[in-house]
């Protein structure tokens, strides 16, 4: 075998060098590399025979003490056994002990049973209740612990409750019924808006509302405290709670009660929420402002161009009733183009007067179409704010879908609320228009009343 090992490697140079026909030093290269190829073999079978035989050393060496390892473990295992059986019958003794112990105990608690269970769903919904409602800051967290531990100790069976911790529960089940009817102040510390505690004189109307200040109060469940609601509803609200605040006891004060829930309910919450008139205004955006803007005008004008017809009007009244033509008012000026122009011809002393009366009617009529405008113009704002809000709407949808209605809201709002505007602007400026505008021509109809009379004077005459 060993002469085959070293016939091999010149076998193969001999055949690799008759096939490729190399030089010699390419012989000498190929032949060192199989040669370290071969070695390395030989290590690797000397290393592996080693391992192998240390193997076999070791485990003949061990043989004895397998024997006697696994007779160890069988021994553990019976004693094992044996404490197991041990343990499974003292179990089912303890089992039948525990049987009898229930039927006694049930025997003995009879239709107690239902009772407590009565009595464990009472604490436990007492205990809900109480942890948020209004007269927590008033009677403290005491009353929650006690009937949560009630609650506990009945969950469990192993305990009855005492007559005291009966009692206890009556107590304060009776308590609160007796708080939902009063109406009681007392001074308790209060959680601004900005979260600093400050003392302060609450007054709590039943299980409903409680105020301070003026102010309607929440109750923090996990403070167990007062704390003023973020945004107070309109101030003829908070005008009542100032009022109940400041009544003595026996006096009768309207104030303003929501009995939806113990800690204010959803018609509070809902009122609140409620936007003011400056926040619907401001839900108009730029289209809504400049409604706004434009309205705000068209009545101050208005009113002003009412002021000065009233003024021009009582003049012209009091120049009918006078024989001198005073020039400071339309009349008394018409009158005086009469008097100068009497003793011309008719059709002459006609055309004066016609000029005068024509003289004056723009500064009579000024200001009026303006007025007629905006009471157009402001509902069709209207609609401008009503088409720019729907497509602000479509947008929304485009985007988000129709999962979320906030997200079409403030589109919605514009919409809704230009057109408001607009007709909010568009009735007061047509009112005030139609106004000025009768007025202005009583006016006028008072210039051509006095002038016929002049000409009608003056045809007499001849």
């Amino acid at each position: 075998m060993k002469n085959l090992y070293l016939i091999l490697p010149v076998i193969l140079l001999s055949f690799n060098g008759l096939i490729h026909g190399q030089d010699s030093s390419e012989e000498v290269e190929e032949l060192s590399t199989v040669e370290a190829l071969l070695a390395l073999v030989k290590e690797g079978k000397t290393k592996e025979q080693a391992a192998n035989t240390s193997r076999e050393n070791n485990f003949m060496a061990n043989k004895n003490k397998q024997a006697s390892i696994l007779a160890a473990e069988k021994r553990e295992l019976a004693r094992q056994e044996k404490i197991a059986d041990t343990l499974e019958a003292e179990f089912k003794k303890n089992e039948g002990i525990l049987r009898v112990k229930e039927e006694a105990y049930n025997k003995e608690l009879g239709s107690l049973v239902e009772l407590f269970g009565h009595l464990q769903s009472s604490a436990g919904e007492a205990s809900v209740q109480f942890s948020g409602s209004l007269t927590g800051a008033e009677y403290g967290q005491d009353r929650v612990r006690f009937l949560n531990n009630l609650t506990g100790k009945m969950s469990e069976t192993t305990e009855l409750p005492t007559i005291r911790e009966i009692e206890g529960l009556w107590y304060e089940l009776q308590r609160e019924m007796v708080a939902s009817g009063q109406v009681v102040s007392f001074t308790a510390n209060v959680i601004d808006v900005d979260g600093e505690t400050s003392e302060c004189v609450v007054t709590r109307v039943g299980l409903f509302n409680a105020v301070c200040d003026g102010k309607y109060l929440e109750y923090a469940t996990a403070k167990g405290q007062y704390a003023f609601l973020p945004r107070q509803p309109v101030g003829r609200y908070t005008k009542t709670a100032k009022k109940i605040g400041n009544a003595d006891p026996g006096d009768q004060v309207k104030f303003g009660v929501d009995p939806t829930g113990p800690t204010g309910g959803s018609l509070l919450a809902n009122l609140i929420q409620t936007p003011s008139l400056m926040e619907r205004a401001q839900q108009g955006r730029e289209v809504g402002y400049a409604i706004i803007a434009v309205g705000i005008v068209a009545v101050l004008f208005a009113i002003y161009k009412l002021f000065d017809l009233y003024k021009i009007g009582t003049a012209v009244r009091k120049q009918a009733n006078q024989d001198v033509a005073d020039t400071s008012n339309p009349l008394g000026r018409v009158l005086k183009v009469g008097q100068d122009n009497f003793n011309k011809d008719i059709d002459t002393l006609e055309l004066k007067l016609a000029e005068a009366i024509m003289a004056e009617r723009p500064a009579i009529d000024m200001g009026i179409g303006f007025i007629k405008i905006i009471s157009v113009i402001a509902p069709l704002a209207g609609l401008l704010g009503t088409v720019t809000g729907m497509i602000v709407t479509f947008q929304m949808i485009t985007l988000y879908g129709t999962g979320d209605p906030k997200l079409m809201a403030g589109g919605i709002s514009q919409a809704l609320v230009t057109t408001v505007l607009g007709l909010l602007v568009a009735i007061p400026t047509s009112l005030l228009h139609s106004f000025t505008q009768s007025s202005a021509r009583g006016i006028i109809s008072i210039l051509e009343e006095q002038s016929t009379g002049i000409l009608a004077e003056r045809a007499e005459s001849k």
